[in-house]
């Protein structure tokens, strides 16, 4: 035991004289901390042994940890106010006061035409490059901000000094204006890459849009113009490629869109329709593969993070209604091809998406983000290109392919859009078509509630098959739906048969006695017919419930046959005649007693069933 008790004396020993020297070192650099503790060297006895109890007893160990040096409490505190203002505000509010006096003195100067024109344009193109490269010093100071908001002035001295050059005094013509403006906003982005500023970038992008905005002569030059702007937006494209700055493809598809808008109202008059939508094909086609090349910088703010899949959702609405205003009042028929060839870029482009390794989060976005433009757009090409009805069995049609491709790649997003379509076909059967039939069942009205009927019953059967509650509660409802469509129509089918039954009757008028019997008899034949109809889907209901043994088909089937009972009871007594009301009575009393007939003989053994249960709970009931 005395080799670990003599290593842990000659460790204190050691942090001792550590401590000692500290302390020396800190009073030569004058960092005023106070002298050590006289008891603070180790005193070595050398009459007593290291080893032996008694030295460990006497001798205190000295202090491990040196007190912390008394520092004034504000030596490092952030700077007063009086600091702030001094250093900061006064020396910005100087510069502004020193500029607007120059400003003021060259006005002065050149309203008494002591400076001609081009010595104006040259203070102006001297003064902003002085200014840009004065800048300089702040930055290298670390004065990062007050650096760029000085470039930004110095930038746009130079802008305006050559706008006035070219549209004030016509010193140069447009074609040397707008190749020093190029210079400048080249110069600029050079700038933003070698100091790594995205408000440099952002700085040289309103140049370049405001370029030709500053050099507009009221001409068409439509060509120039956009591909200018096109050069821009692949300029944006391989800075955000290299650097993360998404602000920039914000800014920069503002530009382009106030750009290309203008143009177009002021000069576009239906043509050359080809070469303006080849552009905007172009800008598109720029602003749908930036959000897949671009750079996500480690903890960025979600809304930034959002930039590009927002890009993407509005480049597609924009690109869309651009093609739809140029396209639509040439042909229907080119626009609804467009809306598919739309889509089917859109599914290229989310396979690539999918395919690619792109930050967190942001390639199940993109993905799933363009799979519902596609959808969007198919959904859409199909009211342009059909008309009336037509336009409802598309979308179930839809419905049903989106469907039947979910199942198969297990998709909840595609079904979730075939369900949407579903709905959207459902709405337009049920309050905006209107079908003029001339024939009883084979017409187009059956056909489309067909087609409905059994895009439900896949959605249905395709819900039973999965065991998720979610999937289970949209196949009840889809078989609610289907009996529902099909009741309403059969019902249909008879309003319109009896409805062509009396337009004879309107037609030839009341003049007779007889005619007016008949229409009254056709009246009363139809809601019979009413009753009967229902009285036979109830019982085909029941028929399928006990062969199917699905309690919730036979729910279904008691709840039409309760309806059907009310209105036999209250509205067939008073308005039928004898032998029909004798008849709806006889049959709905036949077809309950059948019923009653099948549940009392417990085909389905529910009484054994309800048994079973109630002794499983007397069981689990505690004594």
């Amino acid at each position: 035991m005395d080799v670990p008790q003599s290593e842990l004396e000659a460790i204190r020993q050691a942090l001792a004289e550590l401590t000692t020297r500290v302390y020396r070192m800190e009073q030569r650099l004058q960092m005023a901390a106070p002298a050590p503790a006289p008891s603070a060297p180790v005193r070595t006895e050398p009459a007593t042994a290291v080893g032996s109890p008694v030295s460990a007893q006497r001798q205190a160990p000295p202090p491990l940890i040196p007190p912390r040096p008394v520092i004034a409490a504000t030596a490092k505190a952030q700077p007063d106010w009086e600091s702030r203002i001094g250093s900061h505000w006064l020396n910005r509010i100087g510069i502004a006061a020193l500029l607007i006096g120059v400003s003021y003195f060259l006005k002065f100067a050149f309203d008494n035409n002591w400076i001609g024109p081009a010595g104006q344009i040259s203070i102006g193109l001297a003064a902003g490059i002085a200014i840009v490269i004065w800048s300089e010093r702040f930055r290298a100071k670390n004065y990062n901000a007050f650096s760029y908001s000085l470039k930004a002035v110095g930038i746009g001295t130079l802008y305006l000094s050559l706008w006035a050059a070219f549209h004030v005094y016509s010193l140069i013509p447009s074609s040397v204006a707008f190749a020093m403006m190029l210079v400048v906003t080249a110069a600029t982005s050079v700038m933003a890459l070698s100091q790594d500023a995205q408000i440099l970038a952002a700085f040289a992008l309103v140049g370049g849009f405001s370029t030709p905005v500053l050099l507009s002569t009221g001409e068409n030059r439509e060509v120039a113009l956009f591909t200018y702007v096109a050069i821009l937006d692949l300029a944006t494209l391989v800075l955000v490629a290299f650097r993360p700055w998404r602000r920039l493809l914000v800014m920069s598809y503002v530009g382009t869109l106030i750009l290309y808008l203008g143009w177009y109202w002021t000069f576009y008059n239906g043509g050359p329709l080809e070469l303006t939508l080849a552009y905007a094909s172009l800008f598109f086609a720029i602003f749908a593969i930036a959000p897949l090349i671009t750079l996500q910088p480690d903890g960025e703010h979600p809304i930034l993070a959002a930039i590009p899949a927002v890009l993407a959702f509005v480049n597609a609405g924009v690109y869309f209604l651009e093609a739809y205003a140029m396209i639509q009042e040439v042909s229907k028929v080119n626009m609804a091809w467009f809306a598919l060839a739309l889509a089917a870029v859109y599914i290229f482009l989310s396979r690539l998406v999918h395919s690619r390794k792109l930050a967190a989060g942001t390639s199940e976005i993109l993905y799933y983000l363009h799979l519902a433009l596609a959808i969007g757009f198919i959904t859409v090409a199909i009211p342009i290109r059909l008309d009336a009805h037509w336009i409802t069995i598309g979308w179930f049609i839809e419905a049903g392919v989106l469907l039947w491709i979910g199942n198969r790649i297990h998709s909840d997003f595609l079904n979730a859009f075939a369900l949407g379509a579903l709905v959207l076909g459902v709405t337009r059967l049920l309050s905006i078509d209107n079908f003029h039939t001339t024939q009883l069942i084979f017409n187009l009205r059956m056909a489309t509630f067909g087609v409905a009927v059994a895009v439900l019953g896949a959605v249905a059967w395709f819900g039973a098959k999965r065991e998720d509650e979610t999937a289970q509660t949209i196949s009840a409802i889809a078989v609610v739906a289907l009996n529902v469509l099909a009741l309403i129509a059969l019902s249909r089918e008879v309003s319109d048969y009896y409805l062509r039954q009396m337009a004879g009757f309107r037609s030839r008028g009341y003049q007779w006695r007889g005619a007016y019997l008949d229409y009254h008899n056709l009246e009363i034949a139809r809601d019979f017919t009413y009753s009967a109809l229902w009285m036979a889907y109830g019982a085909m209901l029941m028929i399928v419930g006990f062969l199917r043994r699905s309690a919730f088909v036979r729910w279904q089937a008691l709840i039409l046959i309760a309806v059907t009972i009310v209105k036999v009871f209250v509205y067939d007594v008073s308005q039928l005649d004898r032998a029909y009301r004798i008849v709806s009575f006889i049959v709905l009393g036949a077809l309950l007693l059948a019923i009653s007939f099948v549940y009392q003989r417990d085909w389905l053994k529910l009484s054994s069933r309800d048994t079973s249960q109630s002794r499983a709970g007397d069981d689990a009931t505690p004594v």
